[in-house]
């Protein structure tokens, strides 16, 4: 088979994956009715799929998947468009680090486990760290909301990503060893 077409269709396969990780593997927690968090693996999808098939492939597959989950649910439909640019930097800080590091070479499992941690903490810290602040804009700017309520939403939210950064980190790490063999010949 092409490698593209092969890439395609995996990153149309991780783009579903991702989507029901979301649609259907979140714990919501209900706050208010103006903020809608959740915890969800959907991120620990978006870091294994860059791993397994590159970060350009991976990082798009979750930002198109995750982006459709949202487009999909009227709770999350304004964030659509901030889940794709940050779900496809996730992917592709995952990815790039993961390649830098030449994970793909690798045979032994602790350099793996290693590897893996190092770029999942990479890619989710950064979705700590830039998400609040892009929220903060986002809800400030385009939904116009008051410095006030955006601040109160940005803190809470921040929480919640951090577990779920934490949360994501140990699922991707634990899921790749068992699949890393299997998309080991996978060119990107």
């Amino acid at each position: 088979m092409d490698k593209r077409i092969r890439l395609l269709t995996l990153s149309v396969m991780f783009a579903a994956i991702n989507y029901v990780a979301f649609a259907y593997g979140k714990i919501s927690i209900p706050t208010s009715p103006t903020t809608n968090t959740a915890i969800h693996i959907a991120n620990a999808v978006v870091v294994l799929s860059a791993w397994l098939i590159g970060p350009y492939y991976g990082g798009l597959a979750g930002a198109v998947g995750l982006s459709i989950a949202d487009l999909m649910d009227p709770r999350y439909l304004l964030s659509a468009p901030k889940t794709f640019l940050m779900k496809f930097a996730i992917g592709f800080i995952a990815g790039k680090t993961a390649e830098k590091m030449k994970l793909k070479e690798k045979d032994d499992p602790k350099e793996i486990r290693r590897i893996t941690l190092i770029s999942s903490i990479c890619a989710l810290g950064f979705n700590v760290v830039i998400d609040p602040v892009f929220g903060y804009l986002y809800k400030k700017f385009i939904l116009r909301m008051s410095i006030e309520a955006a601040t109160i939403m940005v803190a809470w939210s921040t929480g919640v990503t951090f577990v779920n950064a934490v949360v994501c980190v140990i699922v991707a790490v634990l899921l790749y060893l068992p699949l890393h063999k299997t998309f080991r010949n996978i060119e990107h």
